[in-house]
This record gives structure tokens, C-alpha cells and sequence, in this order.
């Protein structure tokens, strides 16, 4: 090829990046054009759908579009994850998911997605997890409780989300602590465990902040919290570290949009998010259920992501999680 025709290849390439440049920036300029979807992955009625729904409905004001928000819990929230990696990147397709979807499952078992598959948008908030029974149970500290499971091994059912996720864990560094034998229950989401220990199904269940509402009306026991500190509402709670155990664990929430979604669209969203976690019935909301309000922005979580992916997985090596060979 004379260099002649090289020179005029490469003007055409260079012109072609350019006005692929132009039109991608004037898009996301005038993004957002319509209503954008929303999809949450967990059941419905959880408490990171609740505030994934007014959050949205607050960040409307700085888009100057509506959010279309719907849920998809399959997979422990997999499912919906693997629908949003396919997704067109422009912006009108985002996800709400609990942080172990994007650094543990991947790690347990096949799915239909790759945690690189997603631009994060930001943080809104972190969950406060814990371990409780019945009211009317004989166990007032986590201390009996773990007494009467190594008793009486096998006997103790917990709900829980699916194998792998932060509160099946929890019960399984507990297990292998004190040498326990316990029965998980996996439930698509918190308000179906919860409903099944209130009517006698389970022993336990390893969840909140779902609970705390039975908690506080006295329907339910909390024994241990699994955070870094202890819950505002219920500080007669202990954590797992100070009872001894070497473990805290807490769920973000995630936004975020399939890869490839140009950075000034993640940027206007990002903005619109923050904006709106001001809101005082968002923070009201939040602070009904135990939500720690507290943000990332899309670079920070993107750098927390990945630093906790690495953390986890020497977790599940540990606890010798088994990991599934078939999707389900």
C-alpha cells in the first residue's frame, strides 16, 4: 500500500472517531428522553426494593424522566443481573442489586453475567444484617442458641437467601466456629423467610433489615448483629466481633448499568442519585429499616468492588462453600 493511500486511510478513520465522539457526547447530553427502566433484583417487598422505588421516584426531578421499576428475585437476583448484562448500554436500562450479587455468586456458581459486565453508578446505602428467632423462643442470647444447636444437631432450620449469599455465610463461619450442624432454608427474599419463622417454620432466620419492624413490635427476637457497629434502633444488640467472632458483614446497594454505557450518562445518573439520598423521606425510610444512608460514587465502588471480590473469595475457599456446576 503507498503511503499516500495509508494517509488518507487514516484521516478517514481519525474523521469517522471523531464524529463517533460527537454524536455519543450530544447523546448523552440530551440523555435522558424517556422513562428510563429500573430493574431490582430481589423479590418484591423487600427493603432494597422499597428504597430502590423512592429513591428513583426522588431522582426523577433532576432527570426530568420517570423510572419504570420492576423486579426480577430468581437466582437469588441473578437472573435479573443477566438480563440487564444484555441490555443496550444507552442509559435506559440500569439495576439495583445487593453487592454479593456482583462479588460472591459469581464466585459460587455459574450465571448468566460477569461482575465486568457492569458499569457501577453509585452507592446509596448498606444493610445491617442479623441473626433472629421468635419471641416466644426460649433463647434470649446468641450464646443459648448455639448451645441448644450443638445439642440437638440437624434441628435448627434457618431461612436465608440462597447458598453463597453474606447471610448464608454468616450462619456457616457460626457453624464452623463452634462446630454446629444447622439447616439452611434458602427463600428468594427476606419478607418470605420472615413470614415463615413468624408461623413456626423455621427456628431462625439470618436476614433484617426486614425484621426489625417485628423486632421492635415484639413478634421478633434479634440475638446478634452481623455489622461493624451496632444497629442505632436496637443498641442492646451485640455484634458478631464483640460475642468473639472474627466476622462483620453488611449488603451495599449497587446501581448500575450494563458495560459500555458512555461516562457521561453514568456521571448525569450518578449526580441525579446523590442529589436525591438528601431527600428527608428517603432518609426517614432508610433509617425505619436500618439502612445505613451512605454513598460511593461510580469510580469509589468500582475500586470497592473489586477489592471485595478478591476479599470473598478467599471467604468461600475457607468456609468451603461448595460451588454449583449447573446454572439453575
Amino acid at each position: 500500500m503507498k503511503l499516500k493511500d495509508r494517509t488518507i486511510i487514516k484521516i478517514i478513520f481519525l474523521f469517522g472517531s471523531l464524529l463517533f465522539w460527537a454524536s455519543t457526547v450530544s447523546f448523552a447530553q440530551e440523555y435522558p428522553q424517556k422513562p428510563i427502566n429500573m430493574l431490582v433484583a430481589i423479590a418484591p417487598g423487600s427493603t432494597q426494593e422499597i428504597l430502590t422505588r423512592m429513591l428513583s421516584s426522588k431522582a426523577e426531578k433532576f432527570l426530568g424522566q420517570p423510572f419504570v421499576v420492576s423486579n426480577n428475585g430468581e437466582g437469588g437476583g441473578s437472573v435479573a443481573l443477566g438480563i440487564t448484562a444484555k441490555e443496550k448500554p444507552d442509559g435506559y436500562h440500569l439495576v439495583c442489586a445487593g453487592s454479593p450479587m456482583l462479588i460472591m455468586i459469581p464466585q459460587i456458581r455459574p450465571v448468566a453475567y460477569k461482575p465486568e459486565d457492569f458499569v457501577p453508578i453509585m452507592q446509596f446505602g448498606a444493610a445491617q444484617y442479623g441473626l433472629a428467632v421468635r419471641a416466644d423462643s426460649p433463647w434470649k442470647t446468641l450464646k443459648e442458641f448455639v448451645e441448644y444447636a450443638k445439642k440437638n444437631p440437624g434441628k435448627v432450620t434457618y431461612g436465608a437467601l440462597e447458598v453463597g449469599t453474606l447471610l448464608h455465610m454468616a450462619m456457616e463461619y457460626i457453624a464452623k466456629q463452634e462446630g454446629i450442624k444447622w439447616t439452611h432454608v434458602p427463600y428468594p427474599g427476606g419478607p418470605f423467610a420472615t413470614a415463615a419463622l413468624l408461623g413456626g417454620h423455621l427456628t431462625a432466620e439470618s436476614g433484617a433489615p426486614t425484621l426489625i419492624p417485628y423486632v421492635k413490635s415484639g413478634s421478633l427476637r434479634l440475638l446478634v448483629s452481623y455489622g461493624e457497629r451496632r444497629m442505632r434502633s436496637l443498641p442492646d444488640v451485640p455484634t458478631l466481633r464483640e460475642l468473639g467472632y472474627d466476622f462483620g458483614i453488611s449488603n451495599v446497594y449497587v446501581l448500575a448499568a450494563p458495560k459500555g454505557t458512555p461516562h457521561q450518562i453514568i456521571k448525569k445518573l450518578d449526580n441525579a442519585f446523590h442529589k436525591a439520598m438528601d431527600d428527608s423521606e428517603f432518609l426517614q425510610a432508610a433509617e425505619k429499616v436500618e439502612v445505613d444512608v451512605t454513598y460511593r460514587s461510580s469510580e469509589e465502588l468500582k475500586t470497592f468492588l473489586e477489592e471485595t471480590y478478591v476479599r470473598y473469595g478467599k471467604m468461600v475457599k475457607e468456609f468451603n462453600i461448595p460451588k454449583a456446576t449447573e446454572k439453575k
